[in-house]
C-alpha cells in the first residue's frame, strides 16, 4: 500500500541543525528506557524457553511483556493526537487534517486488533 510521506513528516527543529524530529523527541530517553525494559523482559523469556521453565510462568512474562509494550503504543498515540493531529486541524488545511485523522484512527484500529 502506498503512502504519503507527507503524513508522516516531522516537525523541523529549531535549533538550525538542519535535522527534524517527531513529537516524541523531547520524551525520547524515556521511551528507550521503556523499550530496552521490554527488549529485556522478551530475553527473559527466551531464556526461560531455554530453561525449559513452567509454561504458566513462561505466559505471566509474555503477558507483563504484552502490557509494557500496549503502554508504550498508548504513550505514542496519545502524543500523536496532542501534537500531530491537533496542529493539522489548526493548520487551515483541512485535506491534512482529515489524513492526520485517518492515519490516527487506523492505529487505533490496528492496536484493537492486537
Amino acid at each position: 500500500m502506498a503512502s504519503d510521506d507527507t503524513a508522516h513528516a516531522p516537525e523541523a527543529d529549531d535549533s538550525g541543525s538542519g535535522h527534524e524530529h517527531y513529537w516524541y523527541h523531547g520524551d525520547k530517553a524515556a521511551l528507550t528506557r521503556r523499550l530496552k525494559r521490554i527488549e529485556g523482559q522478551i530475553r527473559g523469556i527466551q531464556r526461560m524457553v531455554d530453561d525449559d521453565q513452567y509454561c504458566i510462568d513462561i505466559l505471566t512474562q509474555i503477558s507483563a511483556s504484552t502490557k509494557g509494550l500496549q503502554a508504550v503504543a498508548i504513550n505514542l498515540l496519545e502524543g500523536h493526537l496532542a501534537h500531530c493531529v491537533a496542529e493539522a486541524q489548526t493548520s487551515g488545511d483541512p485535506t491534512a487534517a482529515e489524513a492526520k485523522v485517518k492515519e490516527a484512527s487506523d492505529a487505533v484500529a490496528r492496536l484493537l486488533r492486537t
